[in-house]
């Protein structure tokens, strides 16, 4: 099975480009994670025939959301936190209900979870660094550790945060910046701890392996980036991954896609 993320940055932006179509055609992914698709499903002119569509668009127009497209019909569908967590964890700040953001969506299959993430950004001033750090990382992390008491989880998408040294281009320059924070990192080690493993890692060593870029100084073309975009499983389905890859020929978007393959 084939498993691509990819932070699209407006899912009618990058279609209307024709680079959406010739990405599936030439990776052929099972299971496609879209986030910041900024639209509902009734706008989208994607045709692709042969994924069924589930969508989580946000409640604002034009705004992050997320998507899942799959070859393969869910047995069920789950769009945002469950009641328990929402008001456990009191996921609202002056900027909105990030609930109402269209950040999650999880799809169930037999053998597993399918968890699609778009984490909030905590801002250049470091304005929403609160609410994420001390609701919504914990949030999320109680919701896939719920989900894998039923069985395991593979979760992927866009963190909004390079983890180590290796993630960015400039850590020492960055250091304490927006999605190089301690605490932003924090959230990801308490992920491994709790047994999850990201599988790029697994695979890949050292740094220059990037999945965004600023649109600014021509960072892309210059490699100058940040690895945000990651795939994380459930330790008991590490040993079943056979490629963990990032794809930073294609375009369209200012992140690129990741694409796991996974033996199930």
């Amino acid at each position: 099975m084939r498993i691509a993320t990819w932070n699209i940055n407006g899912i009618r932006a990058v279609h209307n480009k024709n680079l959406l179509v010739p990405f599936v055609e030439k990776y052929k992914p099972d299971i496609i994670c879209f986030q910041e698709v900024k639209a509902r499903s009734e706008q989208s002119e994607v045709d692709l025939p042969d994924y069924q569509e589930h969508w989580n668009s946000a409640q604002k127009p034009g705004y992050a959301g997320t998507a899942i497209f799959s070859k393969q019909e869910p047995l069920s569908i789950l769009r945002d936190f469950p009641p328990g967590i929402v008001s456990k964890y009191k996921l609202k700040d002056s900027f909105g209900d990030t609930n109402a953001e269209g950040r999650v969506i999880a799809a169930e299959y037999a053998k597993f979870y399918i968890v699609n993430v778009y984490t909030p950004n905590s801002k250049g001033g470091l304005e929403r660094l609160p609410l994420r750090h001390q609701h919504w990382d914990p949030a999320f992390l109680a919701f896939i550790k719920q989900l894998e008491n039923k069985k395991p989880v593979i979760f992927c998408g866009d963190l909004n945060v390079a983890h180590k040294p290796d993630d960015l281009e400039n850590p020492k320059a960055n250091e304490g910046d927006h999605g190089y924070t301690l605490e932003e990192r924090e959230g990801v080690d308490k992920m491994l701890q709790a047994g999850f493993v990201d599988v790029f890692r697994e695979f890949t060593t050292g740094n220059g392996h990037y999945t965004w870029w600023s649109n600014f100084s021509k960072a892309r073309s210059r490699n100058v980036g940040w690895r945000i975009d990651y795939f994380f499983v459930s330790k008991a389905l590490a040993k079943k991954v056979t490629a963990c890859t990032i794809e930073p020929a294609v375009m369209g978007s200012d992140h690129c896609p990741v694409v796991l393959d996974i033996s199930l």
